[in-house]
């Protein structure tokens, strides 16, 4: 298991996870959830308006701000039950100990989406008794997304050089982009505006695939320590470049230098070696090198087909690893002749689980799209607007204040801590 914002244990006992989403992917679970330490009343007890009741528009005292955070973590899709162990022991039909009235635990739900919210379903049911309130995944993507980019500040960034320069987007000229997911396969999302999108392609050559193949080439068993061990390799000893052909030489007819690939794992064909003649980081290098590659030319192949400058990439796949940002970016630069640029997020690898999250709704209240239902009937989360921006704390979880009122529903803004 893995968190942001969590400096060696996740939370503190006296901290209170009111409202959590699960993304349940085909190689990893990740999950987002809300902690504050603030009370949580019941219905029939007065809440403690906050000092910052100023804030509040038209000076209205029946509204306080709840302060708390934003975490990230995730699981290995194949290690589910290290993750079913983490959401019991976050008693999640209780929210805090002052909220006394908590629904029957069959009545809990969470919003969840990635195929596993269907596959896992039933298991969830039978370990927690909670049901997986399942949100269409591209929609969550891109719900995902257009939060971070509108709401966090210093989220967006390239990489250039070895070097992140963060990007401040403006507003009124976010759309149209593409946004590329990379999970176990990859998604390729024309993103138009609040709601408006169209997946426009794809690849099946993605996460999944890197862990897959690496597993069998390598002796690693998990996504992070192949990443840790391509950190270690050399991909030159295994890939086909352009010199091994031309004698050392670029070919500069077409612009390719005597470093570029000319065929991934390509030197496995001359030389006379097994498998086990090979370092397990330059496979694990050559691979990584592979598929970012790949990645890169379809993104770019793709916002050429529709004329866009702006590539946004996400997904877990991306890791905030330096080489595969460095292999993507190049390979979009390259590709587009220094007209687009890869863009990537900081919470890359959770935008279906935020998406998810911010797709709550109070079931009596049909006209506010964007929601989250607490696990007590006293509190209810209600919308959650994207105008106002958020600050990001160094250890990666996003420091948010809820503006609630005295019926605990959260109006239409997400404040700076």
């Amino acid at each position: 298991m893995e968190g942001k914002g969590i400096a060696g244990k996740l939370l503190e006992k006296s901290d209170e996870i009111s409202h959590l989403a699960i993304d349940i992917g085909g190689s990893l679970i990740k999950i987002v959830y809300f902690s504050t330490n603030s009370k949580c009343s019941t219905n029939d007890e007065a809440p403690t308006l906050s000092k910052e009741r100023q804030e509040v528009p038209n000076g209205d005292l029946n509204h306080h701000i709840l302060s708390g955070r934003l975490y990230f973590v995730k699981f290995e899709t194949s290690k589910i039950e290290d993750c079913i162990k983490f959401l019991a022991s976050k008693k999640l039909q209780q929210c805090g100990a002052q909220c006394r009235h908590s629904h029957a635990v069959d009545k809990i739900k969470i919003k969840a989406t990635g195929g596993g919210a269907f596959k896992f379903a039933d298991l969830f049911k039978e370990k927690l008794g909670i049901t997986l309130d399942k949100v269409e995944e591209m929609e969550s993507l891109v719900a995902g997304a257009n939060f971070l980019l509108k709401a966090v500040n210093r989220e967006a960034f390239t990489y250039i050089g070895g070097q992140k320069e963060y990007v401040q987007i403006d507003q009124n000229d976010l759309y149209p982009y593409l946004l590329v997911n990379i999970g176990s396969g990859v998604s390729m999302i024309k993103v138009d505006g609040e709601g408006k999108f169209q997946r426009v392609s794809g690849t099946s050559v993605g996460g999944g695939t890197f862990l897959g193949l690496g597993k069998l080439l390598t002796k690693c068993k998990s996504f992070d320590e192949l990443l840790e061990l391509s950190h270690q390799g050399n991909n030159r000893m295994i890939d086909m470049l352009v010199g091994d052909i031309y004698g050392g030489m670029d070919y500069t007819k077409i612009g390719l230098a005597s470093t570029a690939i000319a065929s991934s794992f390509g030197k496995a064909i001359s030389e006379n070696k097994e498998l086990e003649d090979y370092k397990p980081e330059d496979i694990a290098r050559s691979l990584l090198r592979m598929i970012s590659n790949n990645i890169g030319q379809i993104a770019y192949l793709n916002a050429l087909r529709f004329g866009l400058k702006r590539i946004i990439l996400g997904g877990y796949f991306i890791h905030d690893h330096a080489y595969t940002m460095d292999t993507i970016a190049v390979a979009v630069d390259f590709w587009s002749k220094g007209e687009a640029k890869a863009m990537f997020l900081r919470h890359e690898g959770f935008l279906g689980a935020l998406g998810a999250f911010m797709n709550y709704k109070d079931e009596n209240a049909d006209s506010m799209p964007l929601q989250l239902v607490a696990k007590s009937s006293s509190c209810i989360v209600d919308r959650i607007h994207n105008s106002t921006r958020v600050d990001e704390n160094e250890t990666g979880a996003v420091d948010c204040r809820l503006r609630v009122s005295s019926s605990f529903k959260i109006y239409d803004e997400v404040k700076r801590c």
